[in-house]
């Protein structure tokens, strides 16, 4: 049996804003800095999946699922082919659970609390869409045999009960500019999974051998 995952560090206590003038730290304080909602920002958000909304999630091969538990927040990277999320109806996204570490994070957490936030990417469109409603972990065989992949189901199906769907504008990804082509042989910026491991464990992990393996495990256990 796999050793249980150690306690979540506890979150700093928040610094106390009452002597911070600048603190915007009520509602009133919050709408009077930002100004009143546009038409749009009301008027895009709907409890189902709209078929536009539908088209989106079609053509989104990643999404960002967001949960909450005992241990805090966390945000999990979800990715497949396009169309990976499934709509059972208007009112309910399926979403695999493929394999990974068993850390399961965004599994222990809906276990406890079932609140969940989804958003689309779309690679070469600008806006992204959000999702928020309550999920809950399946194995029905007939939801686990939607999505087999190379005669392999996924560990378990999250089904999500839509709340709120609306797309967010296209700013951050302008401002970001995240689909801009990667000029070819560009150094990665960041150290790599191996060197960030031999790191945090003060060289006791070979970081080395990780890194050499990794690609080929990757592709032996997409699925």
């Amino acid at each position: 049996m796999a050793a249980p995952l150690p306690p979540h560090p506890k979150e700093a206590a928040p610094v106390n804003p009452a002597h911070d003038e600048h603190a915007i730290d009520t509602l009133p304080r919050l709408e009077a800095l930002l100004g009143p909602l546009s038409d749009a920002s009301v008027h895009k958000e709907l409890p189902y999946v709209h078929p536009a909304y539908r088209a989106m999630i079609a053509a989104s091969p990643f999404a960002v699922l967001a949960t909450t538990g005992p241990g805090g927040l966390d945000a999990s990277p979800r990715g497949d082919p396009a169309g990976f999320v499934q709509l059972l109806d208007d009112k309910t996204l399926l979403l695999p659970e493929r394999r990974g570490n068993n850390r399961a994070d965004s599994l222990r957490n809906i276990v406890a609390d079932p609140r969940v936030a989804l958003l689309f990417l779309i690679p070469g469109v600008g806006e992204t869409l959000r999702v928020n409603g309550h999920a809950r972990i399946s194995v029905a065989p007939d939801l686990l045999a939607r999505f087999v992949v190379n005669g392999q189901p996924p560990k378990c199906v999250i089904v999500v009960d839509v709340h709120a769907v609306y797309f967010q504008c296209a700013r951050a990804i302008q401002r970001s500019r995240l689909w801009d082509a990667v000029p070819p042989g560009t150094p990665r910026p960041v150290p790599t999974p191996g060197a960030i491991l031999a790191s945090i464990t003060q060289g006791a992990f070979d970081g080395v051998t990780y890194d050499r393996e990794l690609p080929a495990r990757q592709q032996a256990t997409l699925y």
